[in-house]
């Protein structure tokens, strides 16, 4: 496989072509073969003085492909000054995945091939000027070759590592979603196949507290553009600062899902850490106004890791703009009998219900409020009378109306729990 008449070597096809203006071609070839070890020398220190990222990187293994990978363009150089024609330029391809695959920043690669342009057009000025016979314009072409060497080099790596990025992101996503989903759907115990896939990633350590959250924007309906999902999740990952724990995040159901996990406690002697669902929620708190969330309780197992889901997913159900986060242990049980059973409710609601809410309208909601003031004061007429700023006897006459109206005494246990219920039910 060549690349002569493919982007992005035709421009270095073309510098190669007019290299036949070089009287004596050989020669430059010769001194620079001469001079190998030297040039190879440069190369690397010119790209540690340089690029600090070279310097710095705990992978060993950068500075060791880095080592090699001058001399590789030396040859090729030298190669291409003899044969004049393209190969596929292989060594750049492979070099570029294993910097992908160590994540290695794709500007400090980049950043070394114009470290390189600058030493080897050096030496072939000085091969040139070396030569018996130089020619007119030979300097011109191997500048022009220098440059369009380092042109083509510098596209290829680019897009091999550009691919090679993706498809590591795809091989992750798939990776990902096949632990999402056995952590979400349940697993046969038995099953060794997952049971290894969990071990690997961590799930099966002992001593662990797991939680779920759940998040969508505000606007359900952006949720179901993938692009806008997808940033969402990216979003909420990058927001988050919870250094110790594990967290496996990725998109279902049109939300953000996020499982959780950290250590319970260190031994059997340490005090437990502070609960994770209660972390979970400060941090999740410091995300966008645009963004609901639900978060389940802490649970002690993987087994018990579809619960929480169905939790989040509850507690989701909850939030609003007033209350962006809301964890499932924070919802009252009163909530949730509305929340569960509040459609079969409102079905069979009493008959007066209609006409106390009509009545309560058109008072501004003072009936309703009144109960509601009544019940938080603990039943205390002057307390409740205070917290409204109207007069005791204004309660009672409001309480003698509700009577009139629904007979039942909101003075009395029961009936008032009834109708903070009924009305809660109509409100919903």
């Amino acid at each position: 496989m060549t690349l002569e008449n493919e982007f992005p070597a035709k421009g270095l096809t073309e510098a190669l072509h007019k290299l036949s203006g070089i009287p004596k071609l050989s020669d430059v070839v010769n001194f620079l073969r001469s001079h190998t070890a030297e040039i190879n020398a440069q190369l690397s220190d010119v790209v540690i003085a340089e690029i600090p990222a070279f310097s710095e990187s705990r992978n060993p293994d950068v500075l060791a492909d880095m080592s090699l990978h001058g001399p590789d363009h030396t040859e090729e150089i030298l190669r291409l000054l003899t044969q004049r024609t393209l190969d596929d330029f292989k060594f750049v391809r492979d070099h570029a995945r294993r910097r992908a695959e160590h994540r290695f920043p794709l500007e400090a690669t980049l950043h070394a091939y114009r470290c390189g342009h600058k030493v080897f057009l050096r030496w072939l000025r000085e091969a040139v000027l070396g030569s018996d016979s130089p020619g007119k314009n030979s300097q011109e072409l191997v500048a022009d070759f220098a440059i369009e060497y380092t042109d083509t080099i510098s596209t290829i790596a680019a897009q091999e590592y550009v691919a090679q990025t993706r498809h590591l992101a795809d091989v992750a996503g798939d990776q990902r979603s096949q632990l999402l989903s056995i952590l979400l759907e349940g697993y046969d115990e038995s099953d060794g196949r997952v049971a290894k896939i969990l071990h690997n990633a961590g799930y099966l350590d002992r001593r662990q507290s797991f939680c779920v959250a759940v998040a969508r924007t505000v606007e359900p309906g952006e949720m179901l553009n993938p692009t806008r999902a997808r940033r969402v999740a990216e979003s909420i990952d990058e927001t988050l600062r919870l250094p110790t724990t594990r967290r496996l995040i990725d998109l279902r159901d049109n939300h953000v899902v996020m499982v959780f996990s950290d250590a319970r406690r260190i031994s059997g002697w340490t005090a437990p850490n502070k609960k994770l669902a209660s972390r979970v929620v400060g941090e999740l708190s410091r995300i966008g106004n645009a963004i609901l969330i639900g978060v389940s309780d802490d649970v002690p197992s993987t087994s018990q890791i579809p619960a929480a889901h169905r939790q989040a997913v509850m507690a989701l159900d909850f939030a609003d703009v007033t209350s962006r986060v809301v964890q499932c242990s924070d919802i009252s049980a009163r909530r949730l009998m509305l929340h569960f059973a509040g459609q079969e409710l409102t079905k069979m609601l009493p008959s007066w219900s209609e006409e106390f809410q009509q009545i309560n309208e058109k008072q501004n909601g003072a009936l309703l409020a009144t109960i509601r003031a009544y019940a938080n004061a603990n039943m205390n007429v002057l307390k409740a009378a205070d917290t409204l700023g109207v007069h005791p006897n204004t309660i009672y006459a409001r309480f003698q109306r509700i009577v009139e109206l629904t007979g039942l005494d909101p003075r009395s246990y029961h009936p008032l729990t009834e109708l903070l219920i009924i009305a809660e039910c109509r409100s919903n």
